[in-house]
Protein backbone atom coordinates (compact mmCIF):
# COMPACT_ATOMS: atom_id res chain seq x y z
CA UNK A 1 0.00 0.00 0.00
CA UNK A 2 1.29 3.46 -0.92
CA UNK A 3 2.26 5.43 2.15
CA UNK A 4 0.82 8.86 2.89
CA UNK A 5 3.46 11.53 2.25
CA UNK A 6 3.19 14.04 5.08
CA UNK A 7 4.98 17.36 5.50
CA UNK A 8 5.30 19.29 8.75
CA UNK A 9 4.97 23.07 8.43
CA UNK A 10 6.65 24.83 11.34
CA UNK A 11 9.09 23.27 13.77
CA UNK A 12 8.14 24.63 17.16
CA UNK A 13 6.78 22.59 20.07
CA UNK A 14 4.03 20.90 18.05
CA UNK A 15 6.10 20.50 14.89
CA UNK A 16 8.85 18.56 16.66
CA UNK A 17 6.45 16.01 18.11
CA UNK A 18 4.51 15.80 14.85
CA UNK A 19 7.66 14.62 13.10
CA UNK A 20 8.06 11.88 15.73
CA UNK A 21 4.42 10.80 15.39
CA UNK A 22 4.70 10.58 11.59
CA UNK A 23 7.83 8.46 11.89
CA UNK A 24 5.91 6.08 14.18
CA UNK A 25 2.98 5.70 11.75
CA UNK A 26 3.40 2.63 9.55
CA UNK A 27 1.15 4.06 6.85
CA UNK A 28 3.01 7.37 6.52
CA UNK A 29 6.35 8.76 5.46
CA UNK A 30 7.86 12.13 6.30
CA UNK A 31 8.23 14.20 3.13
CA UNK A 32 10.10 16.86 5.07
CA UNK A 33 9.83 19.94 7.25
CA UNK A 34 8.93 23.41 6.01
CA UNK A 35 10.30 26.32 8.01
CA UNK A 36 11.56 29.80 7.33
CA UNK A 37 15.23 28.99 7.98
CA UNK A 38 16.92 25.76 7.02
CA UNK A 39 18.69 25.67 10.37
CA UNK A 40 18.14 21.94 10.78
CA UNK A 41 19.56 20.99 7.39
CA UNK A 42 22.86 19.14 7.76
CA UNK A 43 22.25 18.39 11.42
CA UNK A 44 23.15 14.73 11.92
CA UNK A 45 20.51 14.48 14.63
CA UNK A 46 17.86 15.56 12.10
CA UNK A 47 18.52 13.64 8.88
CA UNK A 48 15.31 14.68 7.11
CA UNK A 49 14.75 17.24 4.41
CA UNK A 50 14.22 20.83 5.58
CA UNK A 51 13.00 23.43 3.07
CA UNK A 52 11.56 26.92 2.99
CA UNK A 53 8.79 26.09 0.50
CA UNK A 54 6.62 22.99 0.38
CA UNK A 55 7.06 22.94 -3.40
CA UNK A 56 10.65 21.76 -2.78
CA UNK A 57 9.38 18.47 -1.30
CA UNK A 58 7.87 17.04 -4.46
CA UNK A 59 4.62 15.12 -4.00
CA UNK A 60 2.95 15.86 -0.67
CA UNK A 61 -0.43 14.41 0.29
CA UNK A 62 -1.01 16.25 3.55
CA UNK A 63 0.55 19.14 5.49
CA UNK A 64 0.39 19.26 9.27
CA UNK A 65 0.59 22.83 10.54
CA UNK A 66 2.61 23.70 13.62
CA UNK A 67 2.06 27.44 13.19
CA UNK A 68 0.30 29.96 15.46
CA UNK A 69 -3.50 29.89 15.29
CA UNK A 70 -3.76 33.33 13.72
CA UNK A 71 -1.60 32.17 10.81
CA UNK A 72 -3.64 29.00 10.17
CA UNK A 73 -6.32 30.40 7.80
CA UNK A 74 -3.88 31.75 5.21
CA UNK A 75 -1.54 28.75 5.40
CA UNK A 76 -4.47 26.39 4.88
CA UNK A 77 -5.86 28.31 1.93
CA UNK A 78 -2.48 28.39 0.20
CA UNK A 79 -1.85 24.67 0.71
CA UNK A 80 -5.37 23.55 -0.17
CA UNK A 81 -5.10 25.52 -3.41
CA UNK A 82 -2.06 23.37 -4.25
CA UNK A 83 -4.17 20.23 -3.80
CA UNK A 84 -2.56 19.38 -0.45
CA UNK A 85 -4.70 18.32 2.53
CA UNK A 86 -4.22 20.38 5.69
CA UNK A 87 -4.38 19.54 9.38
CA UNK A 88 -4.27 22.26 12.03
CA UNK A 89 -4.73 22.74 15.76
CA UNK A 90 -6.68 26.00 15.45
CA UNK A 91 -7.70 26.61 19.05
CA UNK A 92 -10.46 29.21 18.69
CA UNK A 93 -13.74 27.39 19.29
CA UNK A 94 -15.86 29.42 16.84
CA UNK A 95 -14.89 27.84 13.52
CA UNK A 96 -17.97 28.46 11.35
CA UNK A 97 -16.40 31.09 9.10
CA UNK A 98 -13.04 29.33 8.83
CA UNK A 99 -14.75 26.06 7.95
CA UNK A 100 -16.83 27.74 5.25
CA UNK A 101 -13.81 29.43 3.68
CA UNK A 102 -11.62 26.33 3.69
CA UNK A 103 -14.43 24.11 2.38
CA UNK A 104 -14.78 26.40 -0.61
CA UNK A 105 -11.06 26.17 -1.43
CA UNK A 106 -10.88 22.43 -0.77
CA UNK A 107 -13.80 21.58 -3.03
CA UNK A 108 -12.36 23.71 -5.81
CA UNK A 109 -8.91 22.06 -5.66
CA UNK A 110 -9.84 18.49 -4.63
CA UNK A 111 -8.28 18.76 -1.17
CA UNK A 112 -9.36 18.29 2.43
CA UNK A 113 -8.93 20.44 5.54
CA UNK A 114 -9.38 18.99 9.01
CA UNK A 115 -9.57 21.93 11.39
CA UNK A 116 -9.23 22.35 15.15
CA UNK A 117 -7.66 18.97 15.84
CA UNK A 118 -5.62 18.31 18.95
CA UNK A 119 -6.75 18.06 22.55
CA UNK A 120 -9.41 20.78 22.75
CA UNK A 121 -10.90 21.58 20.33
CA UNK A 122 -10.46 18.08 19.02
CA UNK A 123 -10.62 15.28 21.55
CA UNK A 124 -12.60 17.48 23.93
CA UNK A 125 -15.14 18.14 21.17
CA UNK A 126 -15.63 14.40 20.69
CA UNK A 127 -16.15 13.87 24.42
CA UNK A 128 -18.76 16.63 24.62
CA UNK A 129 -20.60 15.15 21.63
CA UNK A 130 -20.53 11.65 23.15
CA UNK A 131 -21.96 12.92 26.43
CA UNK A 132 -24.61 14.97 24.61
CA UNK A 133 -26.16 12.03 22.77
CA UNK A 134 -25.91 9.81 25.88
CA UNK A 135 -27.79 12.39 27.94
CA UNK A 136 -29.59 14.86 25.63
CA UNK A 137 -30.75 17.09 28.48
CA UNK A 138 -28.35 18.64 30.96
CA UNK A 139 -25.21 20.75 31.20
CA UNK A 140 -21.63 19.93 30.23
CA UNK A 141 -18.72 21.69 31.93
CA UNK A 142 -15.22 21.72 30.48
CA UNK A 143 -12.49 22.71 32.90
CA UNK A 144 -8.93 23.20 31.65
CA UNK A 145 -5.75 23.00 33.70
CA UNK A 146 -3.97 23.75 35.73
CA UNK A 147 -1.45 23.69 32.92
CA UNK A 148 0.26 25.46 30.06
CA UNK A 149 -1.84 26.72 27.15
CA UNK A 150 0.32 26.67 24.03
CA UNK A 151 -2.03 28.87 22.00
CA UNK A 152 -2.30 31.53 24.68
CA UNK A 153 1.46 31.48 25.31
CA UNK A 154 2.17 32.00 21.61
CA UNK A 155 -0.40 34.82 21.49
CA UNK A 156 1.42 36.72 24.25
CA UNK A 157 4.82 36.16 22.62
CA UNK A 158 3.53 37.98 19.54
CA UNK A 159 3.24 41.32 21.38
CA UNK A 160 6.01 43.84 20.74
CA UNK A 161 8.45 43.91 23.62
CA UNK A 162 7.78 40.34 24.80
CA UNK A 163 10.85 38.12 24.60
CA UNK A 164 9.15 35.01 25.97
CA UNK A 165 5.87 34.12 27.68
CA UNK A 166 4.11 31.36 29.55
CA UNK A 167 0.33 31.35 29.91
CA UNK A 168 -1.17 29.01 32.49
CA UNK A 169 -4.85 28.11 32.56
CA UNK A 170 -6.26 27.79 36.07
CA UNK A 171 -9.73 26.20 36.45
CA UNK A 172 -12.28 27.98 38.62
CA UNK A 173 -14.95 25.32 38.04
CA UNK A 174 -18.22 25.34 36.08
CA UNK A 175 -16.32 26.03 32.82
CA UNK A 176 -14.80 29.26 34.17
CA UNK A 177 -11.06 29.92 34.12
CA UNK A 178 -8.41 32.46 34.91
CA UNK A 179 -5.17 33.05 33.06
CA UNK A 180 -1.86 33.52 34.85
CA UNK A 181 0.79 34.83 32.48
CA UNK A 182 4.52 35.16 33.05
CA UNK A 183 6.36 37.44 30.64
CA UNK A 184 10.04 37.99 29.98
CA UNK A 185 10.46 41.38 28.34
CA UNK A 186 12.86 42.88 25.85
CA UNK A 187 15.09 45.61 27.22
CA UNK A 188 13.17 48.87 27.51
CA UNK A 189 9.71 47.30 27.10
CA UNK A 190 6.85 48.80 29.11
CA UNK A 191 5.25 46.11 31.28
CA UNK A 192 2.15 48.17 32.07
CA UNK A 193 1.49 48.82 28.38
CA UNK A 194 1.90 45.16 27.46
CA UNK A 195 -0.36 44.11 30.34
CA UNK A 196 -3.10 46.43 29.08
CA UNK A 197 -2.77 45.11 25.51
CA UNK A 198 -2.90 41.47 26.57
CA UNK A 199 -6.01 41.91 28.68
CA UNK A 200 -7.83 43.48 25.71
CA UNK A 201 -6.78 40.74 23.29
CA UNK A 202 -9.46 38.33 22.02
CA UNK A 203 -7.64 35.41 23.64
CA UNK A 204 -7.94 36.91 27.13
CA UNK A 205 -10.72 39.50 27.17
CA UNK A 206 -13.35 37.07 28.51
CA UNK A 207 -11.23 35.59 31.32
CA UNK A 208 -9.78 36.88 34.57
CA UNK A 209 -6.16 37.51 33.57
CA UNK A 210 -3.07 38.23 35.69
CA UNK A 211 0.39 39.11 34.33
CA UNK A 212 3.72 38.88 36.11
CA UNK A 213 7.14 39.95 34.87
CA UNK A 214 9.97 37.44 35.39
CA UNK A 215 13.64 37.24 34.45
CA UNK A 216 13.55 33.82 32.78
CA UNK A 217 10.42 32.16 31.40
CA UNK A 218 12.14 29.07 30.04
CA UNK A 219 13.04 27.73 33.47
CA UNK A 220 9.36 27.89 34.49
CA UNK A 221 7.91 25.92 31.57
CA UNK A 222 6.10 22.64 32.18
CA UNK A 223 4.10 21.54 29.13
CA UNK A 224 1.71 19.34 31.07
CA UNK A 225 -1.99 20.12 30.84
CA UNK A 226 -5.25 18.74 32.19
CA UNK A 227 -8.84 18.69 30.98
CA UNK A 228 -11.85 17.58 33.00
CA UNK A 229 -15.13 17.29 31.06
CA UNK A 230 -18.26 16.39 33.00
CA UNK A 231 -21.97 16.26 32.23
CA UNK A 232 -24.93 16.02 34.56
CA UNK A 233 -27.86 15.11 32.39
CA UNK A 234 -31.08 13.31 31.63
CA UNK A 235 -31.30 10.00 29.73
CA UNK A 236 -34.64 8.35 28.92
CA UNK A 237 -36.34 10.86 31.26
CA UNK A 238 -34.15 9.68 34.14
CA UNK A 239 -32.25 12.47 35.91
CA UNK A 240 -28.86 12.44 37.62
CA UNK A 241 -27.00 10.69 34.82
CA UNK A 242 -23.35 11.64 35.21
CA UNK A 243 -20.49 11.23 32.75
CA UNK A 244 -16.95 12.50 32.99
CA UNK A 245 -13.57 12.18 31.33
CA UNK A 246 -10.23 13.35 32.68
CA UNK A 247 -7.25 13.89 30.44
CA UNK A 248 -3.71 14.58 31.66
CA UNK A 249 -1.17 15.03 28.90
CA UNK A 250 2.06 16.59 27.74
CA UNK A 251 0.25 19.05 25.53
CA UNK A 252 2.39 19.30 22.36
CA UNK A 253 2.99 15.54 22.10
CA UNK A 254 -0.69 14.70 22.54
CA UNK A 255 -1.75 17.40 20.06
CA UNK A 256 0.76 16.12 17.50
CA UNK A 257 -0.49 12.54 17.77
CA UNK A 258 -4.10 13.59 17.22
CA UNK A 259 -3.03 15.69 14.23
CA UNK A 260 -1.29 12.70 12.64
CA UNK A 261 -4.41 10.57 13.13
CA UNK A 262 -6.45 13.38 11.53
CA UNK A 263 -4.03 13.42 8.60
CA UNK A 264 -4.83 9.75 8.00
CA UNK A 265 -8.56 10.47 8.25
CA UNK A 266 -8.27 13.30 5.73
CA UNK A 267 -7.19 10.82 3.06
CA UNK A 268 -10.48 8.95 3.54
CA UNK A 269 -12.78 11.97 3.12
CA UNK A 270 -14.32 13.79 0.16
CA UNK A 271 -12.93 17.27 -0.66
CA UNK A 272 -14.00 20.00 1.75
CA UNK A 273 -13.40 21.09 5.33
CA UNK A 274 -14.26 19.11 8.46
CA UNK A 275 -13.99 19.24 12.21
CA UNK A 276 -13.20 16.01 14.01
CA UNK A 277 -16.87 15.77 14.95
CA UNK A 278 -17.82 15.19 11.31
CA UNK A 279 -15.39 12.35 10.59
CA UNK A 280 -16.12 8.70 11.44
CA UNK A 281 -13.90 7.72 14.38
CA UNK A 282 -12.74 4.61 12.58
CA UNK A 283 -11.10 6.80 9.91
CA UNK A 284 -8.55 8.09 12.41
CA UNK A 285 -7.14 4.64 13.22
CA UNK A 286 -4.21 3.09 11.39
CA UNK A 287 -4.98 -0.07 9.44
CA UNK A 288 -7.85 -1.54 7.46
CA UNK A 289 -11.17 0.04 8.38
CA UNK A 290 -13.21 -3.18 8.33
CA UNK A 291 -10.63 -5.09 10.37
CA UNK A 292 -10.55 -2.30 12.94
CA UNK A 293 -14.33 -2.30 13.19
CA UNK A 294 -14.28 -6.02 13.95
CA UNK A 295 -11.64 -5.50 16.63
CA UNK A 296 -13.36 -2.58 18.33
CA UNK A 297 -17.08 -3.37 18.01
Amino acid sequence: MKKIRAAVVGYGNIGKYTVDAILDAKDMELAGVVRRKKSLQGNEKFPYKVVESISELGEVDVALLGVPTRMVPQYCKDLLAKGINTIDSYDIHDVKELKRELAEVGKKHNSVAVISTGIDPGMGSLARALFKFMAPGGITHTNYGPGMSMGHSVAVKAFDGVKDALSLTIPKGQSMHKRVIYVELEEGADFEKIQEQVKKDDYFVNDETHLFQVDNVEEMINMGHKIHIERDGVASQVHNQRYEIKIEVQNPAATAQVMVSAARASMRMDPGAYTMLEIPLINFIEGDVEENINKLI
